[in-house]
């Protein structure tokens, strides 16, 4: 079976035919894959994300397991990815790999998602361990670059372990020029349940400490959320920020607080996941048009 062969035939069944059969088929389309053509010309950029399930996150909105059939959130990555003005995909390896059969990752920047280990609802939540792509597994994959969370819970000392484990992901990814997207979160734990932060001073809190991790900070982007007085937020760092979409929930999807940050200079793009991917009116395509339109 030929790699171009892969991409006409996107049934879940020819997935799994070919992860028992072809295996090695994986990597080749990976590699030989047409690459991202880079960032002229690009005034934002839109990432869509699509990490969540690695750490065990299912929900959106009221539906507890909305992402737990892989069949339908292929199809809606793929449907998102194929419109117009959407650039790239961020991912682990599994749903990276399973795109690039598809062909849907061609010509996109792709950025692998490594730490995954902070399994949501445990009580090692915060222990964010490296279980995802590494930076060589990054390079060896032809991606152009690395996602870590680094969440920094005063009161839990797993967070120095995270935080040293994320200064290295940067050192390592820097000595193959690529992207280190770091997604910073001063973070504490609410009834046993973890919960960012997210007024202004603690999130440019934990921009200050994403942006001194490591030897060189010449290939870290940040990954921030959209709060209030963005505009102050955004004065802490000079590095290329993608915002996050954030959870589904109620509400008119048109005041999401990014909507209303995406448009600021300082802004590089966004990187959006569940709120595109499960639009309250299940219209992927035209949830993604209107964030392209936005930018």
């Amino acid at each position: 079976m030929s790699a171009a062969s892969i991409a006409a035939r996107p049934e879940r069944t020819n997935i799994t035919e070919i992860r028992r059969d072809h295996p090695g088929l994986v990597a080749e389309r990976l590699r030989n894959r047409p690459r991202f053509p880079g960032f002229a010309g690009i005034d934002k950029l839109l990432v869509i994300a699509a990490d969540h399930p690695a750490r065990g996150a299912l929900a959106v909105g009221g539906d507890p397991r909305a992402m737990a059939d892989r069949q339908d959130l292929l199809i809606r990555i793929q449907t998102a990815l194929g419109r117009p003005g959407v650039h790239g995909f961020l991912g682990t390896a599994d749903l990276i790999e399973e795109l690039a059969l598809l062909g849907a990752l061609d010509h996109k920047l792709v950025l692998g998602s490594m730490n995954r280990g902070g399994i949501a609802g445990t009580e090692f939540e915060l222990d964010d361990r490296f279980t995802g792509y590494d930076a060589r597994g990054v390079a060896d994959a032809g991606l152009d670059g690395g996602k870590m969370l680094l969440r920094i819970d005063p009161g839990d000392a797993a967070s120095v372990a995270t935080m040293q484990a994320c200064a290295r992901a940067v050192d390592e990814l820097a000595e193959r020029g690529l992207i280190a997207l770091v997604e910073p979160f001063w973070s504490t734990r609410v009834d046993g349940k973890v919960r960012n932060d997210l007024t202004p001073d603690a999130v440019i809190r934990s921009i200050t400490i994403a942006s001194g991790l490591g030897r060189t900070s010449a290939y870290t982007w940040l990954k921030l959320p959209a709060v209030p007085e963005m505009e102050r937020v955004l004065a802490a760092t000079t590095m290329p920020t993608l915002l996050l979409g954030g959870e589904v929930g109620p509400g008119d999807p048109s005041e999401q607080p990014w909507r209303a940050a995406a448009a600021s200079p300082a802004v590089t793009g966004l990187a959006v996941g569940r709120t595109l991917l499960y639009p309250p009116d299940g219209d992927v395509g035209a949830a993604v048009d209107e964030a392209v339109e936005l930018l």
